[in-house]
């Protein structure tokens, strides 16, 4: 739930610092909610190196994928550069498409461990998916707004 209250404050701060005092920039909505994506997307990749969550995630893992600690060192990275990609405008359509690919890719994950009550435990699978559709439609403001 922490990601999603982050991406919830940290857009609506930065709407209204745009809207009270500028910069111009962070007055519109994409550009809030970019911002807000950017942090979001750092706290959650903070979990893929920082213990206990990282054991966590790591045995979320499906036993099919090879190396399971290596998979979620590499998601992490993924979701650090995505943060980065989203803040640079030339970049930020290209980070938001493929953001949207590895929390697609990711989901099967949190399937899994909801059903096997594994991992990150923080709520039940239907409360998940919401979360996860509104992560999505976030970006995809990004990539069409």
């Amino acid at each position: 739930m922490a990601p999603l209250v982050v991406l919830a404050v940290v857009t609506a701060l930065a709407r209204l610092i745009g809207w009270l005092a500028g910069p111009e920039w962070l007055n519109s909505w994409p550009h809030a909610v970019t911002l807000g994506l950017a942090v979001m997307f750092v706290l959650t990749a903070s979990a893929h190196f920082l213990s206990p969550r990282r054991e966590a995630l790591v045995a979320m893992v499906p036993p099919k994928l090879p190396n399971p600690a290596a998979l979620v060192t590499l998601t992490g990275v993924f979701e650090l550069a995505g943060a980065g990609g989203l803040l640079i405008p030339a970049t930020a359509k290209l980070a938001a498409a493929l953001l949207i690919v590895l929390l697609l890719l990711l989901f099967p994950a949190n399937i899994r461990a909801a059903k096997a009550e594994l991992g990150i435990k923080t709520m039940p699978l239907p409360l998940r998916t919401v979360v996860q559709v509104v992560f999505i439609a976030a970006l995809g403001l990004v990539l069409f707004g």
